[in-house]
């Protein structure tokens, strides 16, 4: 009986099974591969890496890969913003400002919390004062709609952008037609605030 239902087992995997490649490649194979002579290196391995002042344009971005047959580490392989930010930390200099905002106090419309931002728009989590009061309530703030108020608490924030005054592709004198949404904010009377 036993020998019976095993038997049938075994027919029911094999039946399963995928079917192994006649040929399979060797590992020798990958041995000849590695020594190929014509092989070519896109790395300079003698090349210095550049600390985060001699940083000048998109090239001195670009990492200058591992050595062959070694395993590149993260400064190696590195490339464009990821690359400042690990050669800023180097230096001790932390290029996207990752602090938390001042949760110490209750902005307000004369002394909002300030986040900076290099982009057109910015998100920032507001947790209530005392820190931790409600949960995470995201407000976005832009160019255009530099300050938000939280619905929970009330606290105040405010966009600082610090990026380049003009992104060169002459965009926003027009908004192709988009008109943003009224909110109940543009229908108080300008006394309340």
């Amino acid at each position: 009986m036993f020998l019976q239902r095993s038997a049938v087992a075994v027919a029911r995997r094999a039946a399963v099974a995928p079917v192994a490649p006649a040929v399979r490649r060797s590992f020798a194979a990958s041995v000849i591969r590695r020594d190929a002579k014509n092989v070519e290196s896109h790395a300079t391995v003698g090349q210095k890496v550049k600390s985060f002042e001699e940083v000048r344009t998109e090239q001195d971005l670009l990492g200058p890969g591992a050595a062959p047959g070694t395993v590149p580490t993260d400064l190696d392989q590195s490339t464009g913003l990821e690359r400042l930010e690990i050669l800023g930390k180097m230096q001790g200099v932390d290029i996207f400002d990752m602090r938390p905002l001042d949760a110490s106090r209750k902005g307000t419309l004369d002394n909002p919390i300030v986040v900076k931002s290099a982009g057109d728009e910015q998100y920032a989590g507001c947790t209530g004062s005392p820190a931790d009061s409600h949960i995470v309530t995201w407000l976005g703030m832009s160019r255009e709609r530099p300050i938000e108020r939280c619905p929970e608490c009330g606290s105040v924030y405010k966009m600082d952008y610090v990026g380049p005054e003009d992104d060169g592709h002459g965009h926003h004198d027009h908004h192709h037609g988009y008109e943003e949404p009224k909110t109940f904010a543009d229908f108080v009377k300008p006394q309340y605030w």
